[in-house]
């Protein structure tokens, strides 16, 4: 039996990058696996390549009736759920406070900040029926620092707000046995890297790290899987970064 084995997740944003790494090596791992995205087609094939012990679930993460299908969804299927990975995720527009419309902040956060808090509320009482659980928030070094040289204050904002919503769900509900962690990651080639940086940007921010390498979705799965596992029962409303040390610059 793998470190999940017996426990019941739920990860948003998984329809390929990070999130879909992450259900594979959830399944691996023995956890029964519920991975949505508003990508059909992609969730759907990636449900083909899991097997029974994955669910794919069409889900607007910024949609509170979304969240309470999910949940059914998770607990007809497979039972009360006992892990959550909010990881659903956009960048939005690179702009600055003066120039940034409000129509872009508000959807930048309704999926980065606003879905952590939906999740999280209708999560926990699934969790308290099956005894306890871990929620994981995937922020982002953005959630500790500000990066000089690259404007985005809703971004910014938002994964702010994830470390901020991590840290009162631990103290509030540690009673429930249900911890909450963050985890914030750095450069990972990802589609949305390889989306807003070309191959000499890239080349360029791995020269920043001081490990001289972005990292790979295979890390951040590592860091996820620990935290989701029993293996961290003492650990809760805390932040894990991983970025090859370029925030202890």
């Amino acid at each position: 039996m793998g470190k999940l084995g017996g426990k019941v997740a739920i990860i948003t944003g998984a329809a390929q990058g990070m999130g879909a790494e992450h259900a594979r090596r959830f399944v691996r791992e023995g956890a029964r696996t519920i991975f949505t995205d508003i990508n059909e087609a992609a969730g759907a094939a990636l449900e083909n390549e899991l097997g029974a012990q994955s669910l794919f679930v069409r889900h607007d993460v910024s949609d509170e009736g979304d969240w309470q299908k999910v949940i059914e969804s998770a607990e007809e299927r497979f039972g009360p759920v006992s892990i959550l990975v909010n990881n659903a995720g956009i960048l939005g527009p690179g702009a600055k406070a003066t120039e940034l419309a409000l129509a872009d902040f508000t959807k930048v956060c309704a999926i980065n900040q606003t879905a952590v808090f939906l999740g999280t509320k209708h999560v926990i009482p699934s969790m308290i029926r099956g005894g306890g659980g871990s929620i994981v928030n995937v922020s982002s070094i953005s959630g500790i620092v500000a990066i000089y040289g690259t404007p985005n204050v809703a971004y910014a904002a938002s994964k702010f707000a994830v470390r901020g919503i991590t840290k009162q769900v631990a103290i509030e509900f540690g009673e429930h046995k249900i911890r909450a962690n963050s985890v914030h990651p750095g450069y990972i080639r990802t589609p949305m890297m390889t989306a807003a940086l070309d191959d000499d940007q890239i080349k360029v921010a791995s020269a920043s790290v001081p490990i001289k390498s972005v990292g790979e979705v295979e890390d951040v799965s590592n860091l996820v899987v620990f935290l989701a596992s029993d293996e961290a029962r003492f650990i809760t409303g805390s932040e894990y970064i991983i970025d090859g040390g370029l925030t202890a610059l």
